[in-house]
């Protein structure tokens, strides 16, 4: 099994992206130390306070985004960083010329169950000659970015990696602290049976995504005449992971329930990283209206509709859009 290095060096990716991306992998693997031990590093439960979303953070996610913030601002790699957890973004090396932007820990619902979470981060490029204290910075569309990924916290702790040369899948070897590739270029079925959702926002859906549904659910006695399964794991990396691996339809689409907040899935650190990955093998991300990866964003913490996954299924999905 080849380590991480060699595969980004054989990518093409310079020197400074190696070691920014190590940098990041540095702390996703303290971050992974601290869930593995659950209730016995005092780390469980909710602080009193709530993020920039207006959810309540938990005791991890300020512990994983201070741990991410404080690495990756002293590695000297990255111009300015943007996170879930912080009001804005925070300035960096002015010489640099690389800007992170990060999940610290998805899913964190699941932290006092045991069950996945996981660091979502994207890179980008900027002028050297600009502003990192300037948040416009981190406003490009995810097609710029130069690389993207996951950490997954779970049984064993996986890494799913672009750099635009297809997404391969790597494994962290906890006895030596390499991650070592175990999954080479990862292709998603175009074709699928199985599709993941909150079912429990079904109320609060738009008509299209209702219908879609609906006939999903109506297996081989429905119009599209074949049965799906449906899984929900609560944290996008695992959802992610499984469509990855095997196939299958990923979406939190548009719904009613806030007025305010049609939208879940910010886009800057979930929608565009998670967009590259599917897109680099093979799949498709789409908003119901747009391809993620084309979206001009207009502020950091921007949410969108998402819906990715297999290709046909999510063009199947789309049609009820139309």
């Amino acid at each position: 099994m080849r380590r991480l290095p060699p595969v980004l060096v054989e990518d093409g990716c310079s020197r400074e992206l190696v070691s920014l991306i190590r940098t990041i992998l540095a702390a996703c693997k303290e971050i992974s130390f601290r869930v593995g031990q659950g209730a016995l590093s005092g780390v469980l439960g909710s602080t009193l306070d709530e993020n920039i979303q207006g959810e309540t953070q938990k005791k991890l996610d300020v512990l994983s985004n201070q741990l991410l913030k404080d690495i990756l601002l002293e590695s000297g790699y990255v111009k300015a960083i943007a996170s879930e957890e912080e009001d804005t973004t925070v300035a960096g090396n002015p010489d640099a010329k690389y800007i992170v932007a990060f999940d610290p820990l998805d899913g964190s619902s699941n932290i006092d169950i045991n069950s996945l979470v996981g660091t979502i981060f994207s890179i980008m490029e900027v002028d050297k000659e600009s502003d990192p204290a300037d948040p416009a910075i981190f406003l490009q569309s995810g097609r710029k970015q130069v690389a993207a990924g996951y950490v997954l916290y779970g049984p064993s702790t996986m890494l799913a990696l672009s750099t635009g040369k297809g997404t391969r899948i790597f494994t962290l070897d906890k006895t030596h602290g390499s991650f070592l590739l175990t999954h080479d270029y990862a292709k998603i079925p175009a074709d699928t049976n199985e599709f993941a959702i909150n079912a429990s926002n079904q109320r609060f859906w738009t008509a299209p995504m209702q219908q879609y549904i609906e006939d999903l659910l109506a297996g081989k006695t429905g119009p599209r005449g074949k049965n799906f399964n449906m899984r929900w794991i609560a944290a996008m990396v695992g959802d992610v992971h499984r469509v990855l691996c095997r196939g299958g339809l990923f979406t939190y689409p548009e719904d009613t329930k806030d007025p305010n907040k049609p939208y879940k899935l910010r886009l800057l650190y979930e929608a565009n990283p998670m967009a590259m990955l599917i897109e680099q093998a093979g799949g498709l991300a789409h908003t119901g209206q747009e391809n993620i990866l084309d979206i001009q964003p207009t502020e950091i913490h921007q949410r969108v509709a998402v819906i990715l996954g297999s290709k046909n299924e999510v063009e199947a999905c789309l049609g009820y859009h139309q």
